[in-house]
């Protein structure tokens, strides 16, 4: 079973978001390693450009729409309506530029939540984003908009967590990302988040076994985190273990809520069995 497949067949279900984001391959790292050994080393923070540096990649993009998409997107810039801004780039499929205007709202309300969810808009438009040399500005905005909500509240677990991600994906020199991720599983090990973040991290540097281990843990902590299985199962297909593999998607099926994803995986799981 290829982990192609593996992903293909969760595109009519309700998690697909989710696991393009989480399974799509982002930049391999070494330092994933050094999260899981505990290295640490002083490092430089992540760099930062200001966000008036992505108008390159919004001008760019305005310069092939239509004439129609254009008019649309100056009267919405004219009457400030960030929100719908949003909108008009997502329908356009540039994540990017809607974290570009989620972070203009975050600058309108500038609360904790706002300020997160710019972040993440940020984080998670990476693995979609097919111009490289755009990456580490937007791991930039997202590690500034992290440190921004952490400024109006920094018992924020998350974003600590976010931040340190990208500081691990998106600087020269990872550890200080890493630092920080150990220092929080210090305080709590149990945090279903930081676990995920630690076995995503294993997957991209190769190290499977630690990744199942860390993936079985977020299932000890939260049995209802069933898009574990997904991972889990992704994992095992590298691993070389495929009865396993079979054993997730069947644990999946049985536990989604979703009747076209549980029809589907259970046409898939026939034809991989099948197969054998």
């Amino acid at each position: 079973m290829s982990a192609k497949k593996t992903r293909w067949i969760l595109i009519s279900g309700a998690l697909v978001l989710f696991v393009l984001l989480f399974i799509s391959p982002r930049q391999k790292t070494n330092a994933a390693s050094d999260a899981e050994s505990g290295n640490a080393a002083v490092a430089k923070p992540i760099a930062r450009s200001n966000k008036q540096a992505l108008e390159v990649y919004l001008n760019l993009a305005l310069n092939n729409l239509t004439t129609e998409l254009r008019k649309n997107y100056k009267e919405l810039n004219t009457k400030n309506q960030t929100d719908s801004l949003v909108a008009f780039w997502d329908k356009l499929k540039r994540p990017d530029l809607a974290a570009y205007f989620t972070e203009s709202a975050a600058e309108k309300t500038d609360s904790a939540f706002a300020w997160y969810k710019a972040g993440n808009r940020y984080y998670y438009a990476i693995p979609f984003i097919k111009d490289e040399t755009e990456l580490p500005l937007l791991y930039q905005r997202a590690a500034a908009c992290f440190e921004n909500s952490l400024k109006k509240d920094s018992s924020n677990t998350d974003a600590k967590i976010m931040l340190a991600a990208c500081m691990v994906e998106g600087s020269e020199d990872p550890m200080q990302g890493i630092s920080l991720l150990r220092s929080l599983e210090q305080k709590d090990s149990n945090n279903v988040k930081l676990q995920m973040t630690f076995a995503l991290f294993s997957v991209k540097s190769g190290q499977l076994d630690k990744a199942v281990r860390r993936f079985n843990k977020v299932l000890q902590i939260d049995s209802s985190a069933i898009e574990v299985y997904l991972h889990l199962a992704d994992a095992y297909e590298k691993l070389g273990q495929p009865e396993k593999s079979l054993k997730m998607l069947e644990n999946y099926q049985s536990k989604t809520n979703d009747p076209m994803v549980k029809l589907e995986i259970g046409k898939y799981i026939e034809q991989l069995r099948n197969s054998n």
